[in-house]
């Protein structure tokens, strides 16, 4: 490690982390403390800080799952670590400190299988390729490539409708006549709200309660008041008949969850709460809007609603990937061997179905 930067690591109190998150534009809800806290608790959360100085030039929060009695494990950083910081030049030189500062905690120090899951996108961030790879960093081979939509904010408000396909502008107007109320706050009663909604999509649907609204939650809670989620709820005669949970940090807003309600399949209630969110990042100066995911072979449905809320002022992008090192021989034989029992397990229960 070059001498002019110091690493420390270990488990930080909820202010001092949010504090450093702060000073970063690729900060997200993924590192943020309460995300992996209420649920793995204390001892399987571990946070990095690379400093220059006194002032952090990157940071990550790892999650750490350790087989019991024994050293061997692995570390997940989500969407970390984060290292372009407020209106600041990225420099691919901290991203490079920040892997080599990471492999040595984690995977050299403590002896874990270290995975980290890159906020970067191919075509974009091509240049963190050879970086990865010179750091000792290997594509995760049992990874899926993950595909997003990304609005550029950049634009005005009726640039933005403007770019929007047709049909979707056309439903945003009819939305706007059918008499339906919009609330925009944080309070977890909102978020009661849309549960019941999301159990009546996810039955009509045919779906599993894949998204986890009882935990973001909890998660909410002990968010600080500057990076609390926003949740907005489309109520039609003073019901809720759809909704929709998203974050704001750094520089992008993201939609985390949503729903529309049996009542609500006719209102289009779901267009006034996407473009209320937008408006609101428009108005809070955040940049970009990410919908978080895209998957047109598997859910067609979603996916066009996505590409035409985006239109010509939206970027579809592939993430960059996941990457792993392990120094630690007994972590890679641990945790390949749970992957391949657990991989057995999910192709006999396929069968079985």
């Amino acid at each position: 490690m070059d001498k002019n930067y110091t690493v420390d690591c270990g488990c930080l109190e909820s202010g001092p982390w949010h504090e450093i998150m702060g000073s970063f534009q690729d900060a997200n809800l993924y590192q943020a403390w309460s995300y992996d806290m209420v649920r793995y608790g204390r001892k399987s959360v571990l946070h990095l800080v690379l400093k220059k100085g006194n002032e952090a030039v990157a940071a990550a929060q790892a999650r750490v799952k350790r087989l019991p009695w024994t050293r061997a494990g692995v570390a997940y950083v989500l969407w970390g670590p984060m290292w372009r910081r407020t209106e600041e030049a990225a420099d691919a030189q901290t991203f490079r400190l920040a892997l080599r500062a990471l492999r040595s905690e984690l995977s050299i120090k403590r002896g874990l299988a270290l995975r980290l899951n890159l906020l970067a996108f191919s075509g974009r961030n091509d240049v963190l390729k050879p970086i990865l790879a010179e750091e000792g960093y290997q594509r995760y081979e049992g990874a899926r490539s993950r595909r997003t939509l990304i609005v550029d904010l950049h634009h005005s408000l009726e640039e933005l409708r403007a770019a929007q396909h047709p049909m979707w502008r056309n439903h945003l107007s009819r939305a706007g006549k059918k008499g339906l109320e919009l609330e925009l706050g944080e309070g977890e009663e909102l978020i009661d709200e849309i549960a019941p909604i999301y159990k009546e999509m996810a039955s009509r649907k045919g779906l599993f309660e894949l998204n986890d609204i009882a935990h973001l939650k909890k998660v909410q809670r002990e968010l600080p008041p500057s990076l609390k989620l926003k949740i907005i709820v489309c109520r039609l005669g003073g019901l809720a008949c759809a909704g929709g949970i998203f974050s704001a940090m750094g520089s992008t807003g993201i939609y985390l969850t949503g729903a529309t309600g049996n009542r609500g399949m006719k209102t289009y209630g779901s267009y006034l709460v996407h473009w209320a969110f937008i408006k609101w990042l428009k108005e809070n100066g955040f940049l970009y809007y990410d919908l978080n995911g895209i998957n047109p072979e598997v859910n067609p449905g979603t996916y066009q609603f996505k590409r035409q809320l985006a239109g010509k002022a939206g970027m579809e992008v592939e993430m960059l990937g996941k990457f792993q090192v392990v120094d630690s021989t007994i972590s890679s034989l641990v945790v390949g061997g749970a992957e391949w029992l657990l991989s057995g397990y999910r192709r006999m229960s396929h069968r079985v179905r």
